[in-house]
């Protein structure tokens, strides 16, 4: 046990103990005595004296250069308090960060005064460091003894200053850098302090870049994404979990709104800074994070119940805003105009209160930066006109993969395109109208780089569009700049910075409209092309050569001859190279297809290896497969049983105490109140007795009431009829009376109606008789009816010629269908000669199967027969050898023998074997060679006997006859 464990009984007679060892100068027995208090297991409840511990050790740590001692306090105290008092975590974490910043502060300050610091001594070998980490001394190697290092202190101009860093600026820049991976590790997951988390995040971000510690920003990026995948891995929650924290991630209490846009807060610092230390792959990957903290929102969203939000479009906005930076400074200039585009769109959408000023500045930034993209060579040479020459580039493998990796790339950044191109957001810029809210200068820049192909006029067009943008930007003011000083100063500015680029492009276009129109130019007409640009030859030459190397163009620069030449000039040697390539061409493609061969058996017995290997493994699985089945298969049945039976007799349990709620129900009795067990020990059958009868009196009141108000009811209406019938005589006959007169006015008015009209018809006819009415519709009638005539005539003849082609088609129909009847008919007979054909042959083969199977039987029964008659006669030369008279003198036997009566075989020569005779003693005699002298046994020459034999032997071959006859399976 150490000497200071006296003073743990309490932790504030230790923090006393460590006060007084600070007082007398020593720091470090005051430091090992407080991490004894901290990592003690006897004090584990939080009081406010841990934190004056707590604040006393890091002051130590942090006056000694103690990294790792303090990492070890702080995550013992993280223990100590996360539960109880995260608020004091909370003050302890940033009162450290701050000491440490300053101290670090302070350190640079000192370096570059030139002044120096007293540095406290760091004993190393005193035994008194606490905590041994070998990751720790991995990183030590970024601060001190790196190869970098100590080549750029040999070569520095300042040795001192480097000393200086050495000894002043690097241990502190080493001890903030700890601290800030130990909160970071410590705050992971803690969703109460994750504000705290993020804000350490970005101060260690701000770090890197300030400092410009490239090797520790990778490793804080690759930490924070580490964190993040553990969050995403397993601290998202089903949507049956909603509401509880999961078990897998010691507190985390899940995805919010918040902190979801703290994460994306802090990736865009960390996107900014990778931009400003020149980390592209790291801006690239941050990028991803960035795609995944979307990812995980809109998963989020998803969840029924779960109200997230989507990411507020000013943070979006300020992504693309920075995607902008990073893309410019990684000379990605199509992923550059991506992000202006999104940035363009989501502050036209959603910015109200922007300025017009502000809306054409934006426009113009996404046109120049879309014409910035250098062109690809099918961009540059679509409208040079197609001649088959051999400079056309077919896509490569490699083409297909950087494809590949640009489709990624704008799927993670939400730009939604299939094949980001040039192209594609030029056509975007189109389709969303941006061209309106542009200057009409930079409208006719792009006509003249995507639609102008004449190189003699092009940059004299384009060029004062150029100066134009250089003074709209504030380039050139009220001189003539040189053109070194306007490169620098356009990249100063927002839209000055894509006058470079723009040049760039209209130089390669230049190169290619020349090419399509000369052979060979000289190259003081390509410098006068290119004057006024503010461009150097070298310059120009240097884009030339590019275009060369992209195997977009052949040019060759002949300086001898001050021009510059198209096309290939080494097509001698190309001839004899392809020369003595088609002489080995036949020798080549022998050993190539014998190396085929060998390969395709190398690759056959691989496979066949395989094969068997998988077959194996294939039959063992399904043997394991079906045992499993099988085992499964028997415990689902026994479980199914169980359930079943269990099954039926809840249901018939609920039945029983539905039925009985029902009877008690009906009897006037309350259900709601009784439990189970008292609904089982009621009678059913007793409460089906008691309801029964109840049901019978109710039944029986209920008739006689019945029956009572229908006598009321019979004389009740009998009365009401007696009274009514008098009334009902008086108005029946009101009723005939009045139909009467009725009747005789409707027929009185007919008659006069009919006579009015009669009387008018015999006007109207007299009036046609007399303008001949009825002669000219007679004439007309007769002209109608003949011109009828004909039409029906003509109808008629159609109708008969169309019957005769009915008729005449009918038959051939009747014709061509007896013909396929007649060819079915033959078909079907075929088939039924093939058919029957085959079942005679069955049937044949199944009489030949029986003969045979006969045949068989005969031959078994010949042989039994013939096995039946050796027995017998064997067992009659066996009698007739028991027949032979014993020669020794138990002659008294004899009689019974004679007499036919049976002797046991035991009694058979008794006398002989119980008088030690030898004669007749065995079975089969005593004197085999000598017989028995010639006697007969005569013991079952009886007739009966002979006819009981023959039967016998009669049934024994039936029953083996039948035996062999019934078929055996």
């Amino acid at each position: 046990m150490s000497q200071n464990s006296s003073f743990l009984n309490k932790p504030e007679t230790a923090l006393r103990r460590a006060e007084e060892l600070v007082s007398i100068q020593q720091p470090n027995a005051s430091l090992a005595l407080l991490h004894e208090v901290l990592s003690s297991r006897r004090h584990k409840t939080w009081s406010p004296t841990y934190e004056k511990i707590i604040l006393l050790y890091l002051d130590l740590c942090l006056a000694l250069n103690r990294p790792r001692e303090a990492k070890d306090g702080l995550h013992q105290y993280r223990n100590l308090s996360q539960s109880q008092a995260p608020g004091s975590l909370e003050s302890v974490i940033k009162q450290l960060m701050e000491k440490a910043e300053t101290k670090c502060k302070e350190a640079r300050d000192a370096v570059e005064r030139g002044e120096s610091l007293v540095v406290p001594p760091t004993v190393a070998g005193e035994g008194d460091r606490l905590v041994e980490n070998p990751e720790d001394d991995a990183d030590d190697e970024a601060f001190y003894d790196t190869p970098q290092s100590i080549l750029l202190s040999t070569m520095s101009a300042d040795p001192e200053k480097a000393q200086r860093d050495t000894a002043l600026l690097l241990p502190a820049l080493k001890f903030l850098w700890e601290v800030y991976r130990a909160v970071l590790d410590i705050l992971k997951s803690n969703s109460k302090l994750e504000r705290l988390y993020h804000g350490v995040a970005v101060n260690a971000l701000k770090f890197c870049g300030e400092y410009k510690r490239r090797v520790e920003f990778r490793r804080l990026s690759d930490m924070m994404r580490m964190h993040l995948g553990n969050l995403q891995k397993y601290g998202l929650m089903s949507r049956f979990e909603e509401g509880k924290s999961s078990n897998k991630v010691r507190g985390w209490e899940g995805w919010t709104a918040e902190s979801i846009e703290l994460h994306l807060q802090t990736r865009f610092v960390q996107l900014e800074t990778a931009s400003s230390l020149r980390l592209y792959t790291e801006g690239f990957r941050t990028v991803e994070d960035i795609y995944n903290i979307l990812q995980i929102s809109r998963a989020r969203r998803k969840i029924p119940g779960v109200n997230i939000p989507p990411p507020k479009a000013k943070i979006m906005a300020a992504y693309y805003e920075k995607l902008t930076n990073l893309f410019w400074v990684s000379e990605n200039y199509l992923f550059h105009a991506f992000a202006w585009y999104k940035y363009y769109s989501l502050c036209k959408e959603y910015n109200r209160g922007m300025s017009a000023e502000t809306r054409q500045m934006q426009a113009s930034a996404v046109l120049l930066a879309a014409l910035s993209i250098p062109k690809n060579t099918s961009d540059i040479r679509k409208n040079k006109p197609a001649t088959g020459d051999r400079l056309a580039i077919q896509s490569t493998v490699e083409d297909d993969i950087a494809k590949e990796k640009m489709a990624r790339m704008a799927t993670l950044l939400g730009f939604h395109t299939r094949e980001p191109s040039r192209e594609a957001i030029l056509a975007e810029i189109r389709a969303k109208n941006i061209m309106d809210d542009v200057p009409q200068y930079l409208r006719e820049l792009y006509v003249i780089l995507e639609a102008t192909t004449d190189p003699l006029d092009m940059v004299e067009k384009a060029r004062p569009l150029l100066d134009t943008l250089r003074r709209e930007t504030g380039v050139l003011a009220d001189g003539v700049a040189a053109s070194g000083d306007v490169d620098d100063a356009a990249e100063d500015t927002a839209l000055g910075r894509y006058v470079k680029p723009l040049t760039n492009v209209l130089l390669l276009k230049l190169i290619f409209n020349i090419s399509a129109a000369y052979h060979t130019i000289s190259l003081d007409h390509v410098k006068k092309l290119t004057s006024g640009l503010g461009v150097s030859f070298e310059q120009m030459e240097k884009s030339i050569v590019l275009s060369s190397q992209s195997r977009a163009l052949s040019v060759r620069i002949d300086h001898r001859a001050g021009c510059i030449r198209f096309g290939s000039a080494a097509l001698e040697r190309r001839a004899a190279l392809y020369a003595d390539v088609r002489s080995t061409l036949e020798s080549e493609h022998i050993a190539t297809l014998e190396r085929k061969v060998v390969i395709e058996k190398r690759k056959e017995e691989a496979e066949r290896i395989i094969q068997e290997k998988l077959r194996e493994e294939e039959r063992q699985r399904k043997q394991e497969e079906m045992a499993r089945k099988a085992e499964e298969e028997r415990r689902l049945a026994r479980e199914s049983k169980m359930r079943e039976k269990e099954k039926i007799q809840k249901i018939q349990d609920e039945m029983d105490a539905l039925e009985k709620k029902r009877y008690l129900t009906a009897m006037g009795r309350s259900v709601e109140n009784m439990t189970a067990e008292e609904l089982k020990e009621v009678d059913t059958a007793a409460l089906a007795k008691e309801h029964a009868e109840k049901a019978n009196k109710k039944k029986e009141e209920a008739e006689r009431k019945i029956k009572e108000a229908a006598r009321q009811l019979d004389h009740l209406v009998r009365a009401v009829r007696i009274e009514e019938l008098p009334r009902i005589k008086a108005s029946y006959e009101a009723k005939i009376k009045e139909d009467r007169e009725n009747y005789e006015r409707e027929v009185v008015e007919k008659a006069k109606q009919a006579k009015e009209q009669w009387t008018l018809d015999v006007k109207e006819k007299k009036e046609l008789i007399e303008c001949s009415v009825f002669d000219y519709s007679s004439v007309f009638e007769s002209r109608i009816m003949a011109a009828r005539k004909i039409v029906h005539e003509k109808l008629c003849k159609q109708e008969d010629e169309r019957a005769e082609l009915e008729a005449e088609n009918g038959k051939l129909a009747r014709a061509r269908k007896r013909k396929e009847d007649e060819k079915r008919r033959l078909i079907e007979e075929e088939e039924r000669r093939i058919r029957e054909e085959e079942e005679r042959k069955e049937e044949e083969e199944r009489l030949r199967r029986e003969e045979q199977k006969r045949l068989r039987e005969q031959e078994l029964e010949k042989k039994e027969l013939a096995r039946m008659n050796e027995l017998r006669e064997r067992e009659a030369r066996e009698r007739q050898e028991r027949a032979q008279p014993p020669l020794s003198s138990g002659l008294g036997d004899t009689s019974a023998t004679s007499e036919g009566k049976y002797v046991p075989p035991a009694r058979r020569g008794g006398g002989a074997s119980m008088g030690g005779g030898t004669g007749g003693a065995s079975r089969w005699g005593s004197d085999r060679g000598g017989g028995y002298g010639g006697g007969r046994y005569e013991g079952r020459d009886s007739g009966r006997d002979r006819v009981n034999d023959r039967d016998r032997d009669r049934n024994r071959v039936s029953h083996l006859s039948l035996q062999s006859a019934i078929p055996t399976w």
